[in-house]
């Protein structure tokens, strides 16, 4: 599917500018126009799909990464003292969202949390800043299936010593994920489901 020349025109500063109502639909059309694929997947979860969401083609362009962590920060309660997530879909992230904080007066740091333990120096499972124990961190995610992702951020972030009670992503495939956060006693809460993603897409092709 080919996209709007204007989603890649730099000089367009929508991200930027544009009330959250209307960024959310701009960044809804951006998932549609560069992450959403359809056709034969195996998903990071080992479970097969008809379709796939590239979501590095959002959250890693210039106005994507501005549109996410514009969405994103306001759903973070005021006592929320870290964003993290697992690397490497929750880096961008994480970033957007730091960045973004500190032009709203309310700078949150960023922690990106490791697959596997550094070889080396401190041999860290989570990079960036150190926070004081007990520290309200909100764990981010691009795409949920089954939720075990983020689960890992979350279970390294505890360990850390930090307070971890909620979950955020940018899509909900509506396959478990949701319910077995829920029955991890953890807030869940996405910006989009999938359908309006699979809805949007088609409205898109069809203009």
């Amino acid at each position: 599917m080919t996209h709007h020349a204007e989603t890649l025109n730099q000089q367009s500063i929508w991200a930027a500018t544009t009330d959250l109502v209307t960024l959310r639909q701009h960044l809804l059309d951006l998932f549609c126009q560069l992450a959403y694929q359809e056709g034969d997947f195996v998903l990071a979860s080992g479970l097969r799909s008809s379709y796939y969401i590239n979501k590095t083609q959002v959250t890693l362009h210039p106005q994507g990464a501005l549109a996410v962590g514009r969405i994103l920060l306001p759903l973070l309660s005021l006592d929320t003292q870290a964003v993290a997530g697992l690397t490497l879909g929750a880096d961008p992230i994480v970033t957007a969202v730091s960045v973004v904080s500190t032009y709203e007066n309310r700078p949150i740091p960023a922690l990106i949390v490791r697959k596997e333990a550094k070889g080396h120096g401190t041999k860290a499972y989570i990079e960036g800043p150190s926070l004081p124990e007990g520290a309200k961190v909100v764990v981010l995610e691009d795409v949920v299936t089954t939720g075990q992702s983020a689960m890992k951020a979350v279970e390294r972030l505890r360990a850390a010593g930090y307070s971890v009670n909620q979950v955020i992503a940018l899509v909900d495939r509506q396959q478990g994920g949701a319910e077995f956060y829920q029955q991890a006693g953890l807030q869940f809460e996405a910006v989009f489901q999938i359908q309006e993603i699979q809805q949007r897409y088609k409205e898109l092709a069809n203009s």
